[in-house]
Formats: structure tokens, sequence, C-alpha cells
């Protein structure tokens, strides 16, 4: 994490929690050392910012390779720990990125759906198979994290509610094979966890996801 960024998450966090009324459940859940995959829904372009405040860990976030080639957001970006990810298929260079970072002890910010998926229900989403990937090669713990706030849209000044599950050890997901099956069951397994966290006060939602939900990162 650069200076900018401790800069912005120690003087600027406490505003932007208020700005997004960000209440946090299960804080005591968050490891207190890497490396362990952070893994969230994702229902906004917002999430990456709440979850940068909300967490106490320095977190590497995936980010679409277009942004890094607009010259100021490009600074921007990688100043809070972002790394590119093409879209349109597997990107092999970044899952083997991301799993390097993991065994060298990082935390790292993973959306198993792949693209946003504003005012669904994530349970109603689908899911992609990246990060069950991840977590088979790398074997670090998964910390679920739930993003929840009124029809599943993040506003400013509106409440929004972090909730942070307990880690999954790799051994929860019994005996694993290097295939395809497996990576989409661990991805399963692990968003299960995520929609289960779902806050007794946010009414699940019963809108399914189609291609006009899903928005491209």
């Amino acid at each position: 994490m650069s200076k900018f960024s401790l800069f912005v998450k120690k003087f600027l966090g406490g505003f932007v929690k208020k700005l997004y009324r960000i209440r946090i459940i299960g804080a005591e859940n968050e490891p207190e050392n890497g490396p362990f995959i952070v893994c969230s829904n994702h229902i906004s372009n917002h999430d990456v910012v709440v979850l940068f405040v909300s967490m106490k860990s320095r977190m590497r976030f995936l980010a679409k390779a277009e942004l890094f080639k607009i010259p100021v957001l490009n600074w921007i970006v990688k100043a809070f720990g972002a790394y590119p990810i093409k879209r349109g298929g597997a990107d092999v260079s970044a899952l083997k990125n991301t799993i390097s970072m993991l065994k060298e002890g990082q935390v790292v910010c993973y959306f198993p759906q792949g693209h946003r998926f504003p005012g669904v229900d994530p349970s109603e989403t689908p899911v992609q198979h990246g990060v069950g990937l991840v977590a088979r090669k790398s074997e670090v713990p998964v910390l679920p994290v739930l993003i929840s706030t009124k029809n599943n849209k993040v506003r400013m000044f509106r409440k929004t509610t972090v909730t942070i599950g307990k880690p999954i050890y790799f051994s929860e997901f019994g005996e694993m094979e290097n295939n395809k099956n497996d990576y989409v069951k661990i991805s399963g397994e692990i968003f299960e966890r995520i929609c289960s966290l779902q806050s007794s006060f946010q009414p699940r939602l019963t809108k399914p996801a189609t291609e006009e939900n899903k928005k491209e990162d």
C-alpha cells in the first residue's frame, strides 16, 4: 500500500465511513496478518472504496486493464494497490500474479461474480471459477464479506452494512484435485458462505440476474 493510500485510509477513512454510513459487523473475524483472500459480492463501483475503509488489512485489488491506460486514473488505482486483469476470458497472467502475491503473504480482494450486479440478490447471480482456482493453488484462508444496502444499490448517504464472516480454511473444502470442476465447486461454496451473511434487516431480493442487471467492470 502506498503512502498516499495510507494517508487516505488514516485521515479520510472516518469521513468516507460517514459518507456511506458504513456499519461493520464481524470485524473481529478479520485475521491480523496475511495471507488470505477477501471475497465479497459486487454490487457497485463503490465497493472497492467501501471495503478499503472497512477492512484493517492492506489489500490488493484486481481492476480491469483498461483503467491502467488512463494517465491520471492509472496512478490512482496503482496507489490503492490495484493490479490489472483482462476481461473477456481467463487472464492466466493475472491469476498467477494473484497466487504469487498470496504466497508472499499479501492480502488480495476478489469478487467471485466477476462483474457488478446492482439491484440483484447476490444469491441469484452466477459465480466465476477464478477464485476457486486461486484458493486451490494458494491454499490460503478465504474471508467471506457481504456488502448489503437498500435494494443492493450502494449510494452515498445510504446506510451500507459490511458483514465479515469467519475465515474459511482450505481443509474445509475436503479432498480436491487440480481441475476446473473443483475450482467451480470451491467458488460456489465460498459464495454460498458470502450470501449466508445476509443481514437480517436487508430483505432478500427475488429479482433475477440478467444481462441487463450485469455491469461490466
